[in-house]
C-alpha cells in the first residue's frame, strides 16, 4: 500500500512530524499486524530522519550542529543558482539522508519511546514538502 503526504510549508529548522504522519497513514496502519513502513522525503534541499521527541531543545541543538557542519556562507560554493542557502541545503540533505524505515506492529507505528520523526527543512523560505509512505504487510 501506498500513500502521498503532503508536508505544509515549514521554517528552516527541524520539526517534529509524527503525529501528522500517524494521522495521514492511521487507516491504512490500522489493518496492518506486522510490517514495515517507509517514508520517502521526494526533495534535495530536505530531509528526514528519526530521533528525540520530547526535549524541544534536541531540534534546536541539532540544527545548531548542522549550521556548524555546513556553514552557510555562498562565497565557499559554486552551486548558487536558488539563493546562498541552496547549496547548504544540498549538502544537509545528502549528510541526514531522504528516507526513513519503521517497523509496524499491532497496526501502529514501532518507534522507541523517546523517538519521533523529523522533518529537517534546509530552505529559509520552503514550499509545501511531499512524502510518499509505502506500507509493506507482513502476512
Amino acid at each position: 500500500m501506498q500513500k502521498i503526504v503532503i508536508l505544509p510549508a515549514m521554517p528552516r529548522g527541524i520539526h517534529s512530524i509524527t503525529r501528522l504522519v500517524e494521522r495521514e497513514l492511521e487507516t491504512i496502519l490500522s489493518t496492518v499486524e506486522s510490517g514495515i513502513l517507509h517514508v520517502f522525503l521526494c526533495h534535495t534541499s530536505a530531509a528526514i530522519t528519526i530521533n528525540e521527541d520530547a526535549d524541544p531543545d534536541v531540534t534546536l541543538d541539532m540544527m545548531d550542529i548542522l549550521d556548524r557542519i555546513v556553514p552557510m556562507h555562498r562565497q565557499l560554493y559554486r552551486h548558487t543558482a536558488e539563493g546562498p542557502d541552496d547549496m547548504t541545503s544540498h549538502a544537509l540533505a545528502s549528510l541526514i539522508g531522504c528516507s526513513v524505515t519503521i517497523p509496524i506492529q499491532q497496526g501502529r507505528m514501532a518507534l522507541g519511546t523517546w523517538q519521533g520523526i523529523h522533518l529537517c527543512e534546509f530552505r529559509h523560505h520552503a514550499r509545501n514538502r511531499k512524502l510518499i509512505a509505502t506500507i509493506h504487510s507482513i502476512q
